[in-house]
């Protein structure tokens, strides 16, 4: 496959040990077709065979991979990957999966509107139902709802969740949200590199959000459109590990602090 010196996209993929992201590659690949994409990886200090492993994918002259020699966080590789770069980036988990190539698609629109920052599709989990991802508010008691392990409790508060979680956006069409998930977005550049990025002080979780707020704070727009997917292997490491949980407390503390405390 040819690379031109104008990319359609940069595709850029922030790495540490992740095992999903050679099933991510593979199903990138195969479905770009003709597409003209970039695709940078930044790999966080990942162990000796992962990077190995990884480096096999540098026979594509499309890919390019940094090795970082320690990991720094989602926020700092996504930013070494793309305040250098020009055009359209595509921010793309490595545990994002392409059924279809609406890649180009996702592009156009994002270039349709003067005014558009970014753009998500909906992000559907591997039985095809959908994550709800999308925030149009945050505060602290909807993120604590979210962790409490008792149904009746989350029963007793579904309308407030199903709020938070903004499933009450139409699948017709698309629509203007305030929030979308750093795990799959479709970004400006020019926009990105304007407000600096994402905030490095974030190793992991809130950052996504934090740019979305710092694009609305420029008046800039962000769109959610239900009519392209993406696949998300999505494990909700926060819920399960120790370690993730500190670690999306610190962030979320620095969020709030940043943006102002809302405890409900």
């Amino acid at each position: 496959m040819k690379m031109y010196d104008q990319p359609l996209a940069t595709v850029s993929i922030v790495t540490h040990n992740s095992d999903k992201i050679f099933l991510s590659l593979d199903s990138l690949i195969e479905k770009m077709g003709s597409t003209n994409l970039h695709i940078k990886i930044f790999d966080n200090g990942s162990n000796e065979e992962y990077k190995k492993k990884l480096s096999k994918y540098l026979t594509y002259p499309f890919i390019s991979i940094d090795f970082y020699p320690e990991n720094k966080g989602f926020g700092f590789g996504h930013n070494r990957n793309l305040m250098t770069e020009n055009g359209t980036a595509i921010i793309f988990n490595p545990d994002i999966i392409i059924e279809e190539n609406n890649l180009s698609a996702l592009v156009d629109l994002l270039k349709s509107e003067k005014e558009l920052a970014m753009v998500a599709p909906k992000i559907l989990n591997q039985d095809g139902t959908t994550q709800y991802l999308i925030r149009n508010r945050l505060d602290v008691f909807d993120f604590m709802l979210r962790f409490i392990p008792f149904k009746f409790i989350k029963k007793i508060f579904q309308r407030r969740l199903h709020r938070f979680e903004c499933r009450d956006l139409p699948d017709d069409h698309d629509s203007y949200v305030r929030m979308i998930s750093g795990s799959f977005m479709v970004v400006d550049l020019t926009k990105f590199q304007e407000v600096s990025g994402f905030d490095e002080r974030y190793f992991m979780y809130f950052e996504d959000n934090d740019l979305c707020r710092k694009m609305e704070a420029m008046n800039y727009k962000i769109l959610y459109t239900p009519r392209y997917t993406v696949t998300h292997l999505y494990e909700r490491g926060a819920v399960k590990s120790r370690k993730l949980f500190r670690i999306f407390m610190s962030s979320m503390g620095k969020y709030f602090g940043k943006w102002g405390w809302k405890f409900f």
